[in-house]
């Protein structure tokens, strides 16, 4: 086991390994038998992380791809962190002993720095890594792709069904990028949106996973957010029961690492799998404001990529540090305020009542998650005497946004 670096918590800490490569929790005893002196926060009760261990940073808002689903809006001329910003704001997370960035856009690709911010970042000490749709990637810019740790390139579906899911024809693109990426590195995975119309195709991404031999297949839930909210692709009260059993087969038929996006948390626990099950797929609820954070291209710190309420400006030396030990009281006070069917889950503490976004994309950013199953099923008890509901409710997009 060899110990990468450690932040102090109030339990304990955090300890990244760099062999085999983990982010744990330990308490305060092991944080003591591995030589770690005692810290200020042991003194203090449980609460927020002191800073998150990942961070997204949305590099920009540009891409020429025009997805038909793309959650930030992206277009060719769309806003950007420039260097020097993005450099400042790792030099902050850095202080603030976050662990991994996970760069991304918009096409991060496009950008003619970022090799060089992907650089800055390994020295002041955090991991980068990278979400591309692997567009127009050479073998020069592969190699270069070293510096990174965990590259996912985004494939929602094979062949055909790529071009229905991303509104054009780029699927041998992204299988190019793949191999190209997997000759340099072993850390190569997939990240795959999971919505109405690609659910059945999920098996056939699945099994491009297995054969490039890469290390991870990530389902991600399609979000009604940025150009997304005006697509009907939110999965059906039947694919959301499904979801669970699905990626179990993934695993078991392929043997290839299976994650599921925090969002599809209700999803999971609607089929109360146990504690040690949900781990081992990675299954937790909203970490927004807590375990993640995400800056956006206008400098926004954010509770996550999909959220437009903003903390502080990213860019400002000392805003990020100075607001997080206080701020997204409206993501982490959830487990205590929530709602019904949430409040009597047995499952709150885990799920946290699903994911923010959806909610707020439906109308208030507070309510259950509209796709889990049991808010489905309890609206469906709560009302069964007025007629039939809509499936989720209304649904407004989200603001794009500014600082």
């Amino acid at each position: 086991m060899k110990i990468a670096r450690a932040r102090a918590e109030q339990f304990g800490g955090i300890v990244e390994l760099a062999s085999p490569r983990a982010l744990l929790h330990i308490d305060r005893e092991l944080m003591r038998e591995l030589g770690y002196p005692d810290s200020p926060l042991w003194d203090l009760p449980e609460g927020a992380l002191s800073a998150p261990r990942e961070v997204h940073v949305v590099l920009s808002r540009k891409c020429a791809a025009g997805c038909k689903g793309c959650y930030v809006d992206a277009t060719p001329q769309g806003k950007a962190l420039s260097f020097d910003e993005a450099c400042g704001v790792l030099d902050e997370l850095a202080a603030m002993g976050v662990f991994h960035v996970a760069l991304g856009g918009g096409e991060a690709l496009e950008l003619d720095y970022l090799f060089a911010v992907a650089d800055h970042a390994r020295k002041v000490g955090i991991t980068p890594n990278l979400t591309t749709s692997g567009l127009g990637l050479d073998e020069a810019a592969a190699r270069r792709c070293a510096v990174f740790g965990q590259i996912n390139v985004s494939v929602d579906g094979v062949g055909q069904a790529y071009a229905d899911a991303r509104g054009f024809d780029g699927f041998h693109h992204a299988e190019r990028a793949l191999r190209l990426l997997r000759a340099v590195k072993p850390e190569v995975g997939v990240n795959c949106v999971v919505s109405r119309s690609s659910f059945e195709h999920v098996f056939e991404v699945a099994r491009l996973v297995k054969r490039l031999r890469l290390n991870e297949l990530e389902l991600l839930r399609f979000k009604p957010v940025g150009r997304g909210a005006r697509l009907e692709e939110e999965l059906t009260p039947e694919q959301g029961k499904a979801l669970w059993p699905m990626a179990r087969r993934l695993v078991w038929r392929h043997r290839i690492r299976v994650k599921l996006d925090c969002s599809f948390a209700p999803m999971v626990f609607w089929h109360q799998p146990s504690a040690r099950a949900a781990a081992f797929f990675g299954v937790q609820g909203c970490v927004a404001g807590d375990v993640l954070a995400a800056v956006q291209p206008e400098g926004g710190l954010t509770g996550c990529s999909f959220t437009a309420q903003v903390l502080a400006d990213a860019r400002v030396p000392g805003a990020m540090r100075a607001a997080w030990p206080k701020g997204f009281g409206e993501f982490r006070d959830y487990v205590a305020t929530a709602p019904e069917p949430c409040a009597s889950c047995a499952y709150l503490k885990l799920c946290r009542g699903g994911c923010r976004a959806v909610s707020n994309a439906h109308g208030n950013f507070s309510d259950p998650d509209p796709g889990c199953p049991r808010v489905q099923e309890h609206r469906a008890a709560s009302f069964s005497a007025t007629g039939p509901r809509p499936e989720h409710g209304p649904r407004r997009p989200l603001p794009v946004v500014a600082t």
